[in-house]
């Protein structure tokens, strides 16, 4: 069955709803690696074939690839002025749209393309009261509202994809020494301090997917999203902040990863969860709620972020945790050669479709613990939902992202993980 990742599915990314609803919903991220087992830059792919046994293979050279994804991305969804299109949801543009496009195309050492992203967003997502810029972060949502003006629709902001657009100022000003880009960095990292993280009466520092008013729903009650935490963004963070303890949302992030998991009979991360910072307590998010605690679209990311932790700066925890937490899939994998794209807390499949940014996901936290398995993913159900540069579908803006970061070798890019002076 071919992998889809449409439909009903697609509240994956609806991220905020207005705040008069008290609803808050959901937005996404993706990246690949190993340590001494990184994929190489030509890779032995299987075409096609009816029999499992004495399949051919090509040799696909894995940096060529990305680019030609990454020119055809640029071509089909990025606008001349730097405006990301969402073509799935009316056209719409995102503030994590935007913050995948500037850390692609510093992947992609694509300056001109970063440039446009950047002061198209600054430009057109500004956060403002009566006019007035209230803060560095972005407005998660703009496009048309009832009347068909073209304008911010939702002014709240998604702290994943702040998270990902700060890091991307970060490498950016490194790898092509524009120290402006840092100074923007460090500009907004005040403001995510101080909007989207939360120190709570526990000792603890969390981070909150966005404003407090949403996701502090009582003083000790927080509703989070294990796929926003980024701890080596937060150790990037703190090179170029030292004034702030980003060490701190390290430590949490862990421990909420860790701990949230015990929710699922079979230890799979989730898209929302609610925690109760007085007693230590996880809880399922209400089935009346708009936001959904179980195994999805956003939860894939958590593969992602912590196999860049565990290659990018040897973080233990990182890969203690894709190995214990990757194993149900790991059995449903070898048993089936197929991964439902939703499975509850039980672990039974919510759907009976697959989804190709999850695989992209799997790809990377299985490079670095079980190579042969990652190997079977890109060839079975990767590399075969690829034509002229498009992963699956030519709408897919999602698709295209999660694929493109979850296939870049991270090992490619450590010389920008410090500063250079």
């Amino acid at each position: 069955m071919q992998q889809l990742d449409q439909g009903e599915n697609r509240k994956y990314h609806t991220n905020f709803l207005p705040l008069s609803s008290f609803a808050v919903a959901i937005a996404v991220l993706g990246l690949s690696g190993c340590l001494s087992n990184s994929p190489p830059r030509s890779l032995a792919v299987a075409t096609q074939s009816p029999s499992p046994v004495a399949v051919p293979t090509t040799e696909i050279d894995l940096e060529d690839l990305l680019q030609e994804s990454w020119n055809a991305y640029r071509q089909r969804f990025i606008q001349a002025d730097g405006r990301v299109i969402d073509r799935e949801d009316s056209d719409r543009s995102t503030s994590e749209a935007q913050a995948y496009a500037m850390l692609r195309a510093v992947f992609a050492d694509d300056l001109t393309t970063f440039a446009r992203t950047l002061n198209w967003s600054e430009n057109n997502l500004k956060r403002t009261v009566a006019g007035k810029r209230t803060d560095q972060l972005w407005a998660w949502e703009w496009g048309r509202d009832i009347q068909g003006n073209w304008k911010i629709r939702d002014a709240n902001f998604a702290s994943d994809a702040d998270i990902d657009a700060i890091t991307a100022l970060i490498f950016a000003s490194r790898r092509w020494q524009r120290p402006e880009y840092l100074q923007l960095a460090q500009s907004k990292l005040q403001d995510l301090w101080n909007l989207s993280t939360v120190a709570m009466p526990n000792g603890n520092r969390y981070l909150i997917p966005g404003p407090t008013e949403a996701f502090q729903v009582r003083s000790h009650i927080l509703i989070l999203n294990p796929s926003y935490f980024a701890p080596y963004a937060f150790r990037i963070f703190a090179q170029v902040d030292p004034t702030r303890d980003w060490q701190s949302l390290v430590d949490s992030s862990y421990q909420v990863l860790e701990n949230s998991t015990k929710l699922s009979k079979v230890n799979l991360p989730s898209d929302w969860v609610s925690l109760d910072t007085q007693t230590g307590n996880y809880q399922a998010l209400p089935a009346a709620h708009s936001l959904r605690t179980e195994y999805s679209f956003n939860a894939y990311r958590v593969w992602w972020r912590l196999a860049l932790d565990a290659v990018w700066f040897q973080e233990p925890r990182a890969t203690q945790f894709l190995q214990r937490h990757l194993k149900h899939l790991q059995q449903t994998w070898s048993s089936t050669k197929r991964i439902p794209a939703q499975i509850n807390l039980h672990g039974n499949p919510l759907v009976n479709y697959e989804a190709t940014s999850q695989y992209a996901m799997l790809f990377a936290a299985f490079s670095l613990i079980e190579p042969a398995i990652a190997n079977q993913i890109l060839q079975q159900k990767l590399l075969p939902q690829y034509r002229d540069g498009i992963w699956e579908q030519d709408s897919a803006y999602y698709t295209q992202n999660l694929v493109g970061l979850g296939l870049f070798p991270p090992t490619e890019f450590r010389q920008l993980l410090h500063p250079t002076n």
